[in-house]
Parts: structure tokens; sequence; C-alpha cells
């Protein structure tokens, strides 16, 4: 379902990496965020004057995906546009998700391919939940989230229907650092666009333990909790949510991507766990 990644344990450590999915507060794991990322204004976007219902995400995360391909250290689960998807989204498409192990790294890949005669928009996006406090004897706020480059940047508010404000907030001044508490989240996500950076590392003050999550060609990123949840979710994003000014034309949304027939676009992130 989704092709979502359930576990992500490190045999050398003995540690799990990834969320339990707790339905309590967020029932997820690691979903897919396809066709678009984000909401739509009103669940609702318009192409070619005709108007389409997407709800928020979009609907990869929760069709079934079939298997496509394994070897010992990869495999492959496939989305093909079928009648469904064409009820709300009508292009033809093959979206492919490979996650592929090399010792302590876990990457995946995503692959869409444009089989329509047509060009066809689209955007992807991980949703990544990992497991915070990653041991026992430590405290959320004993993490922080430290990016590869100097940022200086603002942050997007959302609206209460998760939609991006007009005006952004100051946040990173010249610092590569996010310290977490539970109550940076309370607001919802932060939202970046165009970040310097190429990979975020989850630390702590107590241990050694954590990861480095590296992502190439994702313009946006996204850093949620949910309310006093046990986990951040690092999502690299191709795409971004409508803006509470749209005109819910789909070829004037920020962050689609267009891919001419027969094109292929593929991205990939990986984590690796130390």
């Amino acid at each position: 379902m989704g092709a979502e990644l359930q576990s992500l344990f490190c045999k050398d450590n003995q540690l799990e990496y990834l969320w339990s999915g707790d339905p309590a507060f967020w029932g997820k794991k690691s979903p897919v965020l396809f066709p678009i990322i984000g909401g739509l204004k009103n669940n609702t976007y318009t192409h070619k004057g005709v108007s389409y219902q997407l709800s928020r995400h979009g609907f990869a995360r929760d069709m079934e995906f079939t298997l496509s391909a394994k070897s010992n250290d990869s495999i492959s689960f496939t989305l093909n546009a079928n009648e469904q998807t064409l009820k709300h989204y009508p292009f033809m498409f093959r979206f492919t998700i490979t996650y592929s192990l090399h010792k302590s790294v876990l990457s995946c890949n995503y692959q869409i391919t444009n089989i329509d005669i047509k060009p066809i928009f689209v955007s992807v996006g991980a949703h990544p939940a990992f497991k915070v406090p990653l041991v026992n004897e430590t405290a959320f706020e004993d993490y922080y989230l430290q990016f590869d480059a100097m940022e200086t940047a603002d942050k997007w508010p959302l609206s209460p229907e998760g939609l991006i404000q007009t005006t952004p907030v100051p946040f990173f001044n010249n610092t590569n650092r996010i310290n977490l508490i539970k109550e940076l989240f309370y607001g919802d996500a932060l939202v970046f666009k165009q970040l310097k950076s190429n990979h975020i590392s989850l630390l702590n003050s107590k241990n050694k333990h954590g990861f480095k999550f590296e992502y190439q060609h994702f313009p946006y990123m996204g850093i949620w909790s949910a309310k006093n949840a046990d986990f951040v979710c690092i999502e690299p994003w191709c795409g971004i949510a409508d803006s509470v000014d749209t005109t819910g034309e789909l070829n004037q949304k920020e962050g689609m991507n267009i891919l001419t027939p027969g094109e292929l676009m593929s991205r990939t992130w990986s984590v690796e766990l130390f």
C-alpha cells in the first residue's frame, strides 16, 4: 500500500530509526507524495476548463503498488495510471519507487515516466518520519538537525487550511542548525524554498547515534512533526502546496514539473544510519 517504508532497522546498533505509525498522533510512516505536494485550495484544480478533485499530497500514498523488480539489495514497486487515477488526474503515467541498500545506507529513487501522448504536469516528494528520541536515555529536546550549508532563509507559513501564505517569516540567519523542541511544530510544518543544503543530519548531545539524510534536485523542504509526537519528518519536495491566492489552474501551480511524452523524471533521497 503506497509502497510505504515500514521499518528502518540498523543491525549494527540494534536501533529502529523509523516512526512507529502510532495513529494517536499520525498513522503513517513514510508516505510518498504524488502527483502533487501539500493541499489544493478547496481540494480542487482546473485543467483545460475541467475541474478535478485531488486530496492533500495526492493519491499514490493510498493506492496499492505492484512489485516490479527485486534483487538481493533492492526492490521496486510500480503504480500505473488507471481508471481510478484518471478521475482525479487526467494524465497517463508510470511511477516506480525503488529502495536500495548499501551497507548502512538506504536509498529511495522515484521514477516518473510520461506514457501519455501529451505533456503531463507532475510533482513528487518524500515524507519519512524518523523516531526521536532514538534511544530511551535521551529526550526529543536533546536532538537537533544540522544542515551541510550555512543558511539564511525565510520559512513560508501555512494557513489553517494548509495553504502557503503570501508573506514569508524570517527563520535561518546564517546558521545550519535547528534545535528540536515540540513547540516548533505547533503551527504546522516548517516550509522552505531553495535552501543551499543537500543533506541534513539528525544529531544529539548525549551520544553518537543519528543519521545523515541526503537529497538532490528537490527545491522545497518541509520539516514537520505532529503535535507532541516523538518523531520528525524530513520532507524533500519537488513541489509545494497551493498558495492562498492561487488561480487553481494546474499549469500555473508552483512546483509542477512538465514532462513531454516519453520523458522520465528521476529523483533520489538516501539516509545513512549511525
